[in-house]
């Protein structure tokens, strides 16, 4: 099993209200929590489940990851594609991963987050061959990208709304998908690419291999309780160190 990892943005909304230029901002997956970047946690989380290799699409500060991934002792492991139109919609990152000539199961991975290892653990061990990550606790809003259930199946992946469902939970950002489905899903990011649609958020090509598939095609893991946070905004960035790496750290 290998695993993708879309990390070419530049974190536009973390640097909302400072001064900061932004060439001086660290990609996100360099941000340090407990004296370690995300990219060292993924590492190690994703060696530690029997991942054999990982490639990650990036863009902004290229040059920065790849010394990290050296300084790391993974140049073996991590393998880069760049990401040239990183200022565009994330749909363009996933419709480089093409490039690769995918096999076998893909994990799809969000770089910004921190998360207990266990959850990447429970996506690596699905009996599901196409999976979501999904977490019940969290705060409805405009921001989470959502996931509904009903009788048991997935039926909608999206920030907003509008179908009955039995309960709905949030997207970890976190993906597993079998040969053929990752095949499909590639076809299609590069056909968003093609035809201009290059604002789109990757998750709509997800969204719309869903709700083309036979019910059943896709299901779901259900993470609740185990902590993880997406760092989006600066206030992420608080949470992580004082409400969700102490619970990593404490195995809660």
């Amino acid at each position: 099993m290998r695993a993708i990892m879309l990390a070419a943005g530049v974190g536009n909304r973390l640097l909302a209200g400072r001064a900061t230029p932004e060439a001086d901002h660290p990609p996100k997956v360099l941000l340090r929590f407990g004296g370690r970047t995300l990219l060292s946690r993924h590492i190690s989380a994703l060696r530690a489940a029997g991942v054999e290799r990982l490639t990650i699409v990036t863009g902004y500060r290229a040059a920065d990851i790849e010394s990290a991934i050296v300084a790391e002792g993974a140049a073996e492991f991590v393998e880069t594609i760049v990401n040239p139109d990183y200022h565009v919609g994330s749909v363009v990152s996933l419709a480089a991963a093409d490039a690769l000539g995918w096999g076998g199961d893909v994990l799809l991975m969000d770089a910004d987050v921190l998360y207990d290892p266990r959850i990447l653990d429970r996506l690596v061990a699905t009996a599901h061959a196409n999976c979501f990550l999904l977490d019940r606790n969290f705060e409805d809003g405009a921001e989470p990208v959502k996931l509904c259930v009903r009788d048991e199946n997935l039926i909608e992946f999206r920030k907003k709304i509008d179908v009955e469902y039995d309960f709905q939970g949030e997207s970890v950002g976190f993906f597993r998908f079998s040969a053929a489905v990752a095949e499909r899903l590639f076809v299609a990011a590069r056909s968003y690419a093609a035809s201009g649609r290059t604002d789109e958020p990757y998750e709509e090509v997800i969204r719309e291999l869903l709700l083309g598939a036979p019910l059943g095609t896709f299901g779901f893991e259900d993470i609740t309780g185990l902590p993880w946070i997406e760092i989006d905004f600066a206030e992420d960035v608080a949470r992580a160190e004082t409400e969700v790496l102490p619970r990593i750290d404490a195995g809660l």
